[in-house]
Formats: C-alpha cells, structure tokens, sequence
C-alpha cells in the first residue's frame, strides 16, 4: 500500500520523538519514509526533507537513503527535483562525499537554470566539508562521464575554485587539482585546454617562480613544440596560437619564453605567408607576429640566438621594399610605390630589436657588406615613408580632444599613430653608429598606463605609398586582451589532427544514461 502524507508525518514524530540511544531501533519508521519516495508528488516533497534528516542514525540503511533521494533528484517534477538536489550535502559524510560529487557533478546536466544553480549550491556546500572528495567526484565525471557533464564540470571548476577560501583550498587541495588536471590535459579540446589553464594559473601553489615554470611546461607539452610546423593545417595553427596565448601571461625575467620565441623563428617565420587561418577573419600573418613580438622580451639564453636574428632580419627585409627605381629625369617610374606595411613592420622590428641586445654585433659582424647595404637602403626609404604618414596623422588629429577622439576613424588614427611613432623609434636606433638596442617602446596594442585614456583598437593591415598619398587598408584588431579564442568547429575533443595521441585528441561522444 502506499505511503500517505499522515504515514510519513506519523513515523517522522517517532524519530523526532526517540532518544539519540534508541533512535536506531525505529529502522522500520525510517523504512517507511524512504518508501515515500514511490508516493505522489506531496509525499516526495516531504520525504526529500525527511530523508536526510535521519540519514546518519541508520548506516545499514545508508544505500537505501541515497538510492531513494537519488530517485528523488531525477523526479519530473523540477520542484522536487530541486528539493531533493538541495538536501544533498547532508549525505556528504565520510566515505559518501566521493558518490556525493560524482551524483552532483552529473547533475550539472540539467536546462533548467533554477536547478542548475542548485547543482552548484550544493557542490559549493559540499567542498567546504570536504575538498578533496568533492574534487575526486567532478574529476571522475571530467575523465570518465559524458560530454555535457564534462564540459560543465570544467566550467564549474574554472568559475568557482577561484572563490573558495584558503581554509578550504589547501596546498594539499591544490597540489591534487594541479594532478588531475595534467590527466585531463591529455586529451582535450581548444576550449577545454584554456579553461583548465585558467583553473590551474589561479592556484596559489603556483604563484612562484618555479610554479610559473611548471605552468610553461605544461603548455610546452601541450603545444608539440618539438614537432615540426604544418602551416597548411589550420587545427596545428590553432594549437600553436592557443598555447602561445596560454604561456605568455607566464613568462617573466625569472620564466623565460625562449623555446616559444626559438619555435617561431624556426618553424613559423620561414612559413609566415603559407599559414593556414583557423577562422576566415583573422589575420594570421599579424596574429602571429604580435605573439612573437610579446613573447620576445622574455628570452632566456638561447643555443641558437644568431639563427634567430638572423631569421627575424631576413623577414623584416621582406616587409621593407626597395625604392621604385627612377627615369632619367629623375621621376619615379610608372609602376606603383610599394605599400608600407606598418603593423607589421612594428612587430618585426620589436623582436629584432630585444633579441638584438642580446647579439649587439649582429649588423656589424653577422651581415656581409653587401646585405648590409641593402637593409640600410630600405631602411631608409621605409623612414622617409613613416616620417610623411606620421606628419598626416598629426595634422589629422591635431586639436581633437573628447569625443571628437572617440570615433571608429580617429581611434584609428591614434593607434596608427602609436604604431608609427614606435617604428620610428626603434628605426633611430638602427641608425646609430654602432647600432643601439636601448630605446624601449610599448607596442601599440599594449594596455596604456593608468594617466592615459583606454587604448583603442588596432588596425590590421594599414599601408601607404611613399609618396606622400595613403592607401590604408585599416580595419580594427581588437587589442590582445579582448581576443577571441578560436574554437574547432567540431563537436569532437580537439579537432587536431595528426598528433601524438594526446593532448587536444579525439574523443568519442557517449550517450546519456541514468545518473548512478
């Protein structure tokens, strides 16, 4: 017969009624609330309360209990389901906190926003009586459950861990998430690697000098570094650009990018126009070349630093034109100037300019005559181009303040202003005799200092003809900070394919079963 709300009202007095010492001899009035779980939907209600209340009195009956809330937790009616999600965490004792978190965890599954927000209520309760446990549930589901669970549990963990107090995410805490999630890195997607990453840079444990170099080492893995560059392969291109943006928040003075800057000089640059784009609006050829020019700063000693310079010279020859050859009267040819790349140049000419201190002599010993010669003549035409669009653009802005500044078109014109002015820097240097390296710039997409307004965004592909008409090909790049990471278009973990078997590998999708 079934259990009535009375049934329930009248057994859950004679618990409430028995002593501590003599509680665990009423099994049978325990037995009949569990049993209110098959009753209809008021009789669940009360027994999503009354379930756990007694829970801990009766440890035979300890399966029972969990399997009847459970039962409760994947009823159709949402309130109930809701209920019974939020009366979890008091089964979340001892051994029970592992089942506890995994049952949680694969609740994340939930569309119903309501229900969802107490999923993680209650795995916030959960971790606050017991962190480790709770984290062997949701990594548990994040190797082993399917694919919504996992992409969800992964978002918790990047969301939430960050807010937990100290007392709750100990070292020994942290040390085990930092475990775990290296077993996850071994097979993921794009968006999975950055939000694992965010997870493990936000550990305290990892604050220091030799926890940052451990975070490098992570992405280095990550990123097949020791492999050689398919430029064709959009998805190997995605990889790169993703762990490049995942080490650089990392390097400093004491972590050094050297392997991440001696990759793109070997592998990247010497394929720079036949790279392949992940997504059909960004300018690959830019992306790049501003990933190295941020990384450059930070290299360490590096084996093969002449072959770097090297490198980084050769291109920025290719990004600085010879002057159009002139007619007997004097006059340019007919053909057209050749167009100034600016935002490339910059970033070019900023990596050889760091790395340059490093190897001074370069352009004194390492570059024969006739090469030499060479550059400084396309120097020279390139300086004489920047100094004419430097002046446009002052004359443009000139006397513009306020909103008259915040324009698409004079945003513009400002950061193609920064990026002029710091071409024009770094030139100055060149030009000494011996060549400096000690000018310092900030690239032009960089943060401003605190004083300055908020940089505006950065145009992608400006050019101008050398002789004094513009030909700007202009359209904003958002600043590094605002950037989109690009997901694989594929549902599949990763979309990379080719690799070592590990790391941003295939996944299979699993269908969805009952929640154990």
């Amino acid at each position: 017969m079934a259990v009535t709300i009375e049934d329930l009202y009248r057994n859950y007095g004679i618990l409430a009624d028995a002593s501590k010492d003599n509680l665990s001899q009423h099994k049978d009035a325990y037995q009949v609330i569990l049993d209110g779980v098959k009753g209809g939907p008021k009789e669940k209600r009360l027994a999503a309360q009354f379930i756990p209340k007694f829970f801990s009195s009766f440890p035979e009956l300890a399966d029972a209990a969990i399997n009847a809330q459970l039962d409760l937790c994947e009823d159709e009616d949402v309130s109930i389901r809701r209920q019974a999600i939020k009366e979890l965490p008091r089964f979340a004792t001892g051994e029970n906190i592992l089942r506890v978190a995994d049952i949680l965890t694969q609740l994340l599954q939930t569309d119903d926003t309501a229900e969802f927000n107490q999923v993680n209520a209650s795995l916030i309760s959960i971790f606050k009586i017991d962190a480790k446990g709770t984290l062997g549930g949701l990594f548990s589901q994040i190797l082993q459950g399917e694919d919504i669970v996992r992409e969800r549990a992964i978002k918790f963990l990047s969301a939430k861990l960050k807010t937990l107090p100290e007392d709750v995410m100990t070292k020994e805490v942290e040390d085990y998430v930092f475990a775990e999630t290296k077993k996850v890195l071994e097979d993921v997607t794009g968006e999975e690697f950055v939000l694992l990453m965010r997870v493990v840079s936000g550990l305290r444990v990892l604050q220091t000098v030799n926890g940052r170099q451990q975070l490098v080492e992570l992405v280095v893995e990550q990123a097949f570094l020791e492999q050689a560059l398919n430029p064709a392969d959009p998805d190997t291109v995605d990889r790169l650009l993703q762990c490049t943006r995942q080490a650089l928040p990392l390097f400093s003075k004491n972590v050094h990018s050297t392997r991440f800057v001696t990759y793109f000089c070997e592998h990247v640059l010497p394929n720079l126009s036949a790279l392949t784009s992940p997504v059909a609006e960004l300018d690959i050829q830019l992306e790049v070349l501003k990933l190295l020019a941020e990384m450059s700063p930070f290299c360490g000693d590096m084996e093969k630093l002449e072959a770097n310079v090297n490198m980084l010279f050769t291109k920025l020859l290719e990004f600085m034109p010879l002057p159009p050859e002139e007619v007997e009267n004097g006059e340019n040819s007919a053909n057209e100037e050749p167009k100034l790349q600016f935002s490339y140049v910059e970033c070019l000419l900023f990596s050889f300019h760091q790395l340059g201190k490093k190897l001074p002599d370069f352009l004194l010993d390492k570059v024969d005559a006739e090469r030499l010669k060479d550059f400084k003549i396309r120097l020279q035409y390139f300086a004489r181009g920047l100094q004419v669009y430097i002046r446009q653009l002052r004359v443009a802005l000139q006397g513009k303040t306020g909103d008259a500044l915040k324009t698409e078109e004079n945003k513009i014109k400002v950061v193609a202003l920064k990026i002029t002015n710091n071409i024009n820097v770094l030139i100055k240097d060149l030009f000494h005799n011996p060549p400096s390296f000690k000018s310092t710039v900030t690239l032009s997409w960089k943060p401003v200092q605190k004083s300055e307004a908020v940089a505006p965004k950065r145009p992608s592909g400006e050019e101008m003809g050398s002789g004094g008409s513009t030909k700007k090909q202009i359209s904003p790049q958002p600043r590094r900070d605002a950037r989109q990471i690009y997901n694989p278009p594929s549902e599949q973990r990763g979309g990379f394919r080719g690799g070592r078997g590990r790391g941003f590998g295939t996944r299979g999708n699993r269908s969805r079963g009952r929640i154990y």
